[in-house]
């Protein structure tokens, strides 16, 4: 095993990443290493990662179509006017108990919502919280706290629901790559298999909610909170002398929930994220919200937008093929059995852990399945564990290291929103929270639906 070429390339993808070499180059580095360990040769190489970049393309161009929809949201001033409403019933309830945790509930829903029924990711992060925060300092709010809010939805979502972005993670990746590694996936309910580690994501909500961070903590009325008044002040006069663009901003939040809703229905009955988005969109522009002369620059923000994200999946694919044409999973497979002894215990936990470390280094759980689903699969299988505890498996060990990667939108996203006044700090104050009250109890409990399911 100390010679294998999967291992190697594993190895030197996850220690570039950790250097902080970005991950695409650390993920093509370490398909070359891969490749010419095993005796590939570049050109063979080089065409088996070629092969995985095309299996890859539709996943990168559902992600550009969403960032486009995304993008088109913001333009309608829906974000804008959620925050505004928050701030408005804040001023008129006072800063009661009740009010605080409508307003938990209400980040967590609309983090939720950004990954499944309104499909747009963290670009509502920037958007929705700078307006709040003025609301989070008058009632004292532990930032690490909205941190934690945030991230909840972010992942948990993406990881349990099948619809939006968990339609791209539990079907169009983990149960294609494991049904492709040689299990039958045709019967399995990816619901059911991530329900048990998706419980551990609710206990370390909750943990930090009533335990971590309910404590009051003061933080410094900057400028952004006379921004975030001024705003909404604004917003209200104009409201009371311009009818008509009170009028024209009613549309348009009309005509987004249209969109919305268009583009739930049409993914539900389809089953493509992409058409959604297409349709999603096209609304916007039908509708004029979206303007023709403006439509090419909407859609290349939106692009920009999940660019990156696209690029990692894409370049994963690739690193998952050429894993695949060394011909060294299965002798790797075999060297890990007989290490373990049969002891599926051990085998469940060290296979979470080592997810753990490679979405860390990584930054991406959607990137990391395809390696992961190449390696483990064939693992499993050795070892006696079932197709849904196989499933819970992947999909705990890809979605471990999400929360609480310095390099993962999960926590880079609401550092954005948070640290617009210079308050939040990326690494004590997004990271190793969310790493303490999401990795610790998903590795519990993705071990435990390892062992009962």
């Amino acid at each position: 095993m100390t010679i294998n070429a999967v291992l190697l390339a594993v190895v030197i993808m996850l220690g570039l990443s950790l250097a902080r070499v970005h991950v695409v180059l650390s993920l093509l580095i370490g398909a070359l290493a891969g490749g010419l360990i095993a005796g590939l040769g570049m050109t063979d190489t080089l065409n088996a990662f070629q092969e995985g970049i095309r299996n890859g393309a539709q996943i990168a161009l559902s992600y550009a179509l969403l960032g486009a929809f995304a993008v088109a949201i913001a333009h309608s001033g829906l974000p804008q006017s959620l925050a505004g409403a928050v701030i408005k019933r804040i001023d008129a309830g006072g800063t009661s108990g009740m009010i605080k945790y409508m307003l938990f509930a209400g980040l967590v829903t609309m983090s939720c919502f950004s990954q499944n029924l309104i499909p747009i990711h963290i670009a509502f992060i920037p958007l929705l919280v700078p307006p709040l925060l003025l609301a989070f300092n008058r009632m004292h709010i532990d930032r690490r706290l909205i941190a934690c809010l945030i991230t909840f939805g972010l992942v948990t979502t993406y990881m349990f629901i099948p619809y939006g972005f968990g339609d791209i993670y539990l079907n169009q990746i983990m149960l294609k790559n494991v049904g492709e590694a040689g299990i039958d996936v045709s019967n399995i309910s990816v619901t059911k298999a991530m329900a048990i580690p998706a419980l551990g994501m609710l206990v370390g909500l909750l943990v930090a909610v009533f335990i971590s961070y309910r404590k009051p903590r003061q933080y410094q009325q900057l400028a952004i909170d006379k921004q975030a008044r001024d705003a909404v002040v604004e917003k209200d006069a104009l409201s009371k002398t311009a009818a008509g663009a009170q009028t024209q901003s009613k549309l348009k939040t009309i005509v987004a929930l249209i969109a919305i809703v268009t583009a739930f229905v049409v993914q539900l009955y389809t089953d493509s994220l992409l058409l959604g988005s297409m349709f999603g969109f096209g609304v916007f522009m039908a509708t004029g919200v979206v303007k023709w002369r403006d439509a090419d620059t909407v859609f290349n923000d939106g692009i920009k937008l999940m660019a990156m994200i696209g690029f990692i999946m894409i370049t994963a694919q690739g690193f998952a093929e050429v894993m695949k044409a060394t011909e060294q999973i299965q002798p790797l497979v075999d060297g890990a059995a007989s290490l373990f002894a049969g002891n599926k215990a051990m085998a469940a936990f060290i296979m979470l852990l080592i997810g753990l470390i490679v979405t860390m280094g990584i930054g991406s759980s959607f990137s990391t399945i395809p390696i992961l689903a190449a390696i483990y699969v064939p693992l499993c299988i050795s070892l006696g564990f079932s197709p849904l505890a196989t499933v819970a498996i992947i999909g705990t060990a890809g979605a471990l290291g999400d929360a609480g990667s310095p390099a993962s939108d999960s926590t880079l996203g609401p550092t954005s929103g948070l640290n617009v006044d210079g308050q939040h700090d990326h690494i004590k104050d997004s990271v190793v929270p969310t790493f303490i009250h999401y990795n610790i109890p998903l590795l519990v409990f993705g071990w435990i639906a390892a062992m009962v399911l």
